[in-house]
């Protein structure tokens, strides 16, 4: 039961936000992605480290001036305390406030939903995961491309065995964006994304690269053992890697490739996963997220259609609208804000959480950053292999 005894599968959700003020990009899509099912209201914020900005911002978002909030510290104890407080926070900052503001809202209580990279060091995430264990909250990882339709139905036409025994697993993120030294010039988002203090150890590695790692991990329900990779900062004066190439071995004897690039003229947010096996191949592009390619061994290809014939149930299930009408990012994104209610609610009302909903996790997070780690030695040690440690399985 919440503090004001209203049960929470009565009500929306009471969200706060870390970060997302005026100038930020991600987010106004974290905020609307929460409202498309109706599960949340935004409540509170620390909008900004400054002071001004924060409250500017919450004012524009229409929050009691009493819960804008210029310190993140000040929001997790000032909510924590109050009857009506905050059920859930959503961290939306760089990369390097994902600890202090997740560790602080942990401690105080309070279900977090934190974009990812997780944190900079292996370290910072183990200490997370075992907070969210002993608190016994729910933590979300904001890997939205886990929450596309046909990224879950290629999920479970894998668990089925429909591609057999996998043996290959090839993922590539490709970007232009970064191309040129637009940091100097002061654009924002290049400008903390190509910082080692805010970014962490990895630029395009920890960005983009986490997202295909992980979904190359959720949809073949392999785990990367060992990898090799060469990290490669191209743009002049650049601190930070912009391009990455790694090859990966995979639990039960796959094997795998990684692209990740924000240099490549001519693309935009090319997230490409094929994977085959001893009996087909699938392949899914995130730029047309409503198909996905079937090919059986000795037979022609098919595409297969969200909400379509060959939809199955773990894409029909979540699909928002009717067939022939895209979805896409938003949609994504939605798609864990929902899944992350049910579990909050379920937590909140002391009853168990839904069976089989395939959400990332403090564990996921974990996992992504002993990847950017990883691949940092890797590169450094001129492309020699090195063990991924084991994780949970999301």
């Amino acid at each position: 039961m919440s503090p004001d005894q209203t049960p929470a599968s009565s009500r929306r959700l009471r969200l706060g936000m870390v970060g997302g003020g005026q100038g930020a990009f991600i987010g106004a899509v974290h905020r609307i992605a929460a409202r498309i099912d109706d599960r949340y209201e935004l409540v509170a914020g620390a909008l900004s480290s400054d002071p001004e900005r924060a409250r500017a911002s919450g004012a524009e978002l229409f929050l009691a001036p009493d819960r804008c909030y210029d310190d993140f510290r000040a929001m997790a104890a000032a909510e924590a305390a109050r009857p009506d407080g905050i059920d859930a926070v959503s961290i939306v900052t760089p990369n390097h406030l994902h600890f202090p503001a997740a560790k602080a809202f942990l401690e105080a209580g309070i279900h977090v939903i934190c974009d990812k990279p997780l944190v900079h060091t292996v370290e910072e995430a183990e200490e997370l995961a075992a907070l969210v264990q002993r608190r016994d909250l729910v933590f979300v990882l904001t890997h939205n491309y886990s929450g596309y339709p046909m990224v879950r139905q290629a999920r479970a036409m894998v668990a089925s065995g429909a591609l057999g025994r996998l043996r290959v697993v090839q993922v590539e993120y490709a970007q232009d964006w970064l191309a040129t030294d637009v940091e100097s010039g002061g654009q924002k988002q290049a400008a903390w994304r190509t910082d080692p203090a805010r970014s962490g150890a990895a630029g395009c590695v920890g960005d983009i690269g986490t997202h295909a790692f992980h979904l190359a991990e959720f949809v073949s329900g392999l785990r990367c053992t060992a990898l090799a990779a060469d990290l490669t900062a191209f743009v002049p004066g650049r601190r930070l890697d912009d391009n990455a190439h790694i090859m990966m071995r995979f639990d039960g004897g796959a094997r795998g490739m990684l692209w990740a690039s924000q240099v490549s003229p001519g693309t935009t947010n090319g997230l490409r996963l094929r994977i085959f096996g001893e009996a087909g191949g699938l392949e899914w592009q995130q730029e047309q997220p409503n198909e996905l390619r079937f090919t059986p061994l000795g037979e022609p290809s098919r595409t297969l259609l969200r909400a379509g014939a060959g939809s199955l149930p773990a894409a029909s299930a979540i699909s928002r609208t009717p067939a022939g009408h895209p979805e896409g990012y938003l949609e994504g994104f939605a798609q864990i804000y929902r899944d992350a209610a049910d579990r909050i609610v379920a937590r909140l009302e002391s009853r168990p959480a839904p069976d089989a909903v395939p959400l990332p996790t403090v564990e996921d997070g974990v996992r992504g950053v002993r990847f950017i780690h990883a691949a940092v030695e890797s590169s450094r040690g001129d492309a020699a292999w090195v063990t991924v440690p084991a994780a949970a399985a999301p």
